[in-house]
């Protein structure tokens, strides 16, 4: 008695409905494409924390003039789109104090741009 109301349970989640949990039986599919991503963005977050943290003064010199070949290499490490680096680049002048003193800050700035 027990399986036939538990099936019915989960097939009742199964519905078109909108609702915030979304089907359970694709649950497994989502955890696993979830854990892909998170693991592909920990690595890429990794190798721009890297590579900020390696040149975080000749990156500071490039924002002051307005891009250079450290700052577009730090972009492309994040894969920073190409249509967002000018507003990137504004983004890290207006705020150049916060970045010269905080390379974690220019981190996060690039990762939430890419």
């Amino acid at each position: 008695m027990r399986i036939p109301l538990i099936l019915l349970t989960l097939l009742c989640g199964c519905s078109n409905e909108a609702n915030h949990l979304g089907n359970p039986l694709l649950w497994p599919v989502h955890a696993v494409s979830h854990a892909a991503s998170e693991t592909a963005y920990q690595s890429r977050r990794g190798a721009v924390e890297l590579f900020v943290k390696s040149n975080h003064p000749t990156l500071v010199s490039d924002i002051r003039a307005g891009g250079g070949a450290t700052l577009t290499e730090a972009m492309n490490r994040a894969e920073v789109p190409t249509g967002n680096r000018a507003g990137l680049v504004l983004d890290l002048q207006s705020d150049l104090p916060l970045y010269s003193n905080s390379p974690d800050a220019m981190i996060v700035t690039l990762m939430v741009y890419s």
